[in-house]
Formats: C-alpha cells, sequence, structure tokens
C-alpha cells in the first residue's frame, strides 16, 4: 500500500451531457421564508390577507389587494448559530434580500388593475457543516475496494488487470481517486484498503437563488382578486469542503484529504396563478388558492477536486469536470385564510404542498437550431435511474404559516409569526453511489445529511410616518439531520468487507434581522 497517493487523469469526458443527483437538487429546489419585514415577521402567512409585495411569489392575487402604488427595498444579516468558520465561510454574513414595487391604476369605482415587480432571496445557501466521528472497518477507500470486488467500477483485461483507460457507470469521481492510487497494487495485481480510524468533514456553503417576479392583477367589485406571476430563477451556489480521513497503512498512521469545490450556475422560470375571495360581502374574512407551475431550471456544474497527505498536495493540476443538465421541480399548491379585525388586527394561515418526490432530473441528449426564428432549442430525457433514487430518498412537504399583526396606534404594528416545513427526506434515504447515472458518475462527494422538519419563530414591528413605513424583523430557524460521511454498502460474500458507517447530528440555526423601507404614492 503507498502512503501517498497521486490523483490520475480522469477518463470522464465521454459523457458531457448530464442529469444531477438527488441530494445537489435538492438544496436547489429548497426555499426559505424571506422578503419583506412585514412578511417575514407575520410568518410568511399573508397569502389571503395580500396587499404586501413578497405575496407577488406565493399567491399573486395580493398584488391585487394594494389600493396605493409603493416601493420597497429590503437587507439585513443572516448568522449561523454554533458555526465554525471554515475557508471562507463566515458565521455573519449582510443580506439584500427584496426590492420592488407595485403600481395601482383604478379601474373602476371599487375595481383596480395592478402591475408589480419583485425581486427577493427565495434561497440564502450560506452555511457551514462540521461533522466528524470515530470509524471502525468502514471507510471511503474500503467503499471502493468494495464497489471494485463486486465488479461496479472497472473492467480487467484478458491477464486480470483493471483497465484505468475505461470504467463503469458506478464510478464516481472519488472512487476513482481511491482506486487508481490507494487501493490497487500493479506489484501483485491485488486490490487493498487501509483501515480507517476517523472522518471529518468541514464545508462552506454560500450563494442564493434569485427570484425576479412581474405580475399583473386586479379585483373585481373588492370581492374577488385574480392575479398571475411570471418568475425568473437565478442560480448561484458554490460550495469547499475538506473531507479527512485517519488511515493506517503498513508504514504507519497517516491522513488522506480531499478538497472539493463544486459550483452551480444557471437559471429557470415558473409561472403562478392566484385568487383570493371574500365570500360574505359585509365580512374583512378571505380564502385564498394559489398554485405554482414546475420551476424548469437550466443549470451547469462544475468541479474541481485536490488530493493530499499529510497536508502535502498531491497533484499539479486538479481534477475537474463540468457539464449542463436540466430541473424541473415539483407543482406547488396553495390555501390559505384571512381575517382583519377593524384597522388594529390582523390574523393569517397557509398552508403549502409541494411532492418533492417528483423532482424531474433530466439529462440533455441534444438540440436544434430554428433557422426561421434563428433560436436554439435543447432537447432532454428524464434521467429514470436518478429520479427513482428521488422517489425512494424525498417526499412531499407541507409548510404551515400563522401570522398575526396588532396596531395599538395606527402607526404602530406589532407582528407574530410561526412557521412549521414538514421533512423533504426519508428516514433511511441515502446517496446511492452504485447507480448507474450520470448524477452519480461524475459526484465529487459522497456524504449526505437527511433533513428534518424545520421550525421557524418570527416577530417584527413596523411604523409609518406620511407615506414611509419602516420595519424590523426577526427570524429564527432551526433544522436538525443526520449525517453521513458515505453510503453503507453491504457485501453479498464476505461480512468482513461490509462498509457501515453511523449518522451522526448535525443543525442549522439560523438567525436572520431584516429591515424593509417602504413609499407609498
Amino acid at each position: 500500500m503507498k502512503k501517498y497517493f497521486v490523483i490520475a487523469a480522469m477518463a470522464f469526458a465521454t459523457l458531457p451531457m448530464l442529469a444531477q443527483e438527488t441530494y445537489e437538487n435538492a438544496k436547489i429546489a429548497a426555499e426559505d421564508l424571506n422578503g419583506t419585514a412585514r412578511y417575514v415577521g407575520m410568518g410568511g402567512a399573508m397569502e389571503a390577507l395580500g396587499a404586501d409585495i413578497s405575496t407577488i411569489g406565493t399567491n399573486p392575487a395580493g398584488i391585487g389587494l394594494f389600493r396605493k402604488s409603493a416601493a420597497t427595498v429590503s437587507f439585513g444579516l443572516v448568522s449561523q448559530q454554533d458555526a465554525v468558520e471554515f475557508s471562507d465561510g463566515n458565521k455573519t454574513n449582510m443580506s439584500f434580500d427584496q426590492i420592488g414595487f407595485v403600481y395601482a391604476a383604478r379601474n373602476g369605482r371599487n375595481s383596480f388593475l395592478n402591475f408589480g415587480f419583485n425581486y427577493h432571496k427565495s434561497r440564502n445557501f450560506d452555511y457551514i457543516l462540521s461533522a466528524s466521528d470515530a470509524l471502525q472497518n468502514a471507510s471511503q477507500n474500503k467503499l471502493t475496494y468494495a464497489k471494485q470486488k463486486n465488479g461496479l467500477l472497472y473492467p480487467a483485461n484478458d491477464q486480470g488487470v483493471p483497465d484505468f483507460s475505461q470504467s463503469y457507470v458506478n464510478c464516481n469521481q472519488l472512487d476513482d481517486i481511491y482506486a487508481r492510487n490507494l487501493n490497487y497494487s500493479t506489484d501483485d495485481n491485488t486490490w487493498y484498503y487501509d483501515e480507517a480510524t476517523a472522518y471529518a468533514l468541514d464545508r462552506a456553503h454560500k450563494g442564493y437563488v434569485g427570484e425576479y417576479d412581474f405580475n399583473i392583477s386586479g379585483n373585481i367589485n373588492d370581492r374577488v382578486y385574480l392575479g398571475m406571476t411570471f418568475g425568473v430563477h437565478d442560480v448561484n451556489y458554490r460550495h469547499y469542503g475538506e473531507y479527512t480521513e485517519q488511515l493506517n497503512g503498513p508504514w504507519g498512521n497517516y491522513t488522506a484529504v480531499i478538497a472539493d469545490e463544486r459550483k452551480i450556475d444557471g437559471s429557470g422560470f415558473d409561472i403562478k396563478l392566484g385568487a383570493i375571495f371574500r365570500p360574505i360581502e359585509t365580512s374583512p374574512f378571505r380564502i385564498g388558492l394559489s398554485v405554482a407551475t414546475p420551476t424548469w431550471y437550466d443549470l451547469t456544474t462544475s468541479n474541481w477536486t485536490q488530493a493530499y497527505s499529510d497536508g502535502e498536495a498531491i497533484l499539479n493540476s486538479p481534477a475537474s469536470e463540468s457539464y449542463d443538465y436540466k430541473l424541473y421541480t415539483p407543482w406547488k399548491f396553495g390555501f390559505s385564510l384571512g381575517h382583519t379585525v377593524g384597522n388594529y388586527l390582523a390574523l393569517g394561515a397557509s398552508y403549502e404542498f409541494a411532492d418533492y418526490a417528483h423532482l424531474d432530473s433530466r439529462n440533455k441528449t441534444g438540440g436544434y437550431y430554428d433557422y426561421w426564428y434563428g433560436e436554439y432549442y435543447d432537447e432532454s430525457e428524464s434521467d429514470r435511474t436518478m429520479n427513482d433514487h428521488t422517489k425512494q430518498t424525498l417526499k412531499g412537504v407541507s409548510t404551515l404559516k400563522l401570522g398575526v399583526e396588532f396596531k395599538p396606534d395606527p402607526a404602530i404594528a406589532v407582528r407574530f409569526g410561526y412557521n412549521y416545513v414538514s421533512p423533504m427526506y426519508k428516514d433511511y434515504g441515502f446517496k446511492d453511489g452504485t447507480l448507474e447515472s450520470n448524477g452519480s458518475y461524475y459526484a465529487s462527494a459522497t456524504d449526505y445529511t437527511n433533513w428534518k422538519a424545520t421550525n421557524r419563530i418570527t416577530c417584527g414591528l413596523g411604523y409609518a410616518v406620511g407615506n414611509f413605513n419602516l420595519d424590523l424583523a426577526y427570524q429564527y430557524s432551526a433544522t436538525n439531520g443526520e449525517f453521513s460521511p458515505f453510503m453503507n454498502y453491504w457485501d453479498n460474500v464476505t461480512e468482513a468487507d461490509d462498509n457501515v458507517c453511523n449518522p451522526v447530528d448535525v443543525s442549522n440555526k439560523r438567525h436572520q434581522l431584516l429591515f424593509t423601507l417602504g413609499y407609498k404614492f
């Protein structure tokens, strides 16, 4: 066995058009609670109450309740509790969260036709993940050994020597690194693995998904409110991580480190429809309904991978890959209730559902050029293997929002809110590195986290002076999860070759302070 190992040239260039992997897709598809400070302070439970620009992306009919034109801008701080800063990941970061306007045009005695635009950060990726634990009879390099033993990685030639110029689709980037340089001895044509005693992972996630929403909405006799929003989504995701294993080899103890950097960039679009009804003419009680199409994403992912041993970089030129793929998120449905008492109390409740088991990972299969219109159109097809894995890993998510606003004085508002978001991941989901899928083939990290339910508690204050309003909100969100450095693998022949690692508990506890400046005209 070699104490130091080298990354050879990667043989992945034969599959240029690919689909991504379930756990990476889930990061892009999930959404945060964000928007104006009023919206966040009430827990986002304003889909039936309306008259806040943030409802443009949840129930477009809410824009139809504006009686005056308005413009708002929001920014603040986001801080991760209990995080240990790593690389360029910081515990606390400034965030520009929202900017938008609504133009309200009277279209009759009691009817308006409104137009709106709003940008908001629907997903903030800033997060530092740290996990570590002891290892016994399990490691990443043992997993590679077990996969090769069961014929999943490299074919052998007539002399039984593995042909590293070829690989099966089950071989990911980490398998390639370990297999070429740590698991195979050219001296006696034998596969080995070094026993591991512990592992540690540190990763800094950064970036955001920005959503640009364009809305047309209105009301009919102040009883029925209808709206439609066209949304453009801008994905900017980054992470840098270091996975370390403490190994025992023939020459003693040493560390093997895989440094991994990944970027995902691209854009998508969706359409949202909404309606709000006042069923009783003399009552302000409202019922809201909304539906959002999938977000049709066209994305590019690229990664850089480097190996180290005992702190020494091994390769002059790191391994790297880049490819394009498509991702279609599930449909989303919403139901909401709202009620006001005089001009001093507002109550809201909202429920949303999206079945993330139906995330659609898609391989690009080519395209064609339309000479008449001068446009190029991509063609794609679903990655059935990865989508089957997604169905086994993810599930439907229910989001409950509750909110209240109380005005002890017409110029002052006090707000409280609560959210419960059910788990997206099934209890026994895992990142399957044996899939015959291009999404697994290009994986540069094998760890995964099954996040559980999210609880959010919010509060806020508002102050109105003339045509201006100043709003402040605080949000605390907490999500626990179970982290695993790699999939468990059971050998069908030799129990000693089983590779099983218990998950460890991790959490994402976040504090957000949000400020909004608004103007009505």
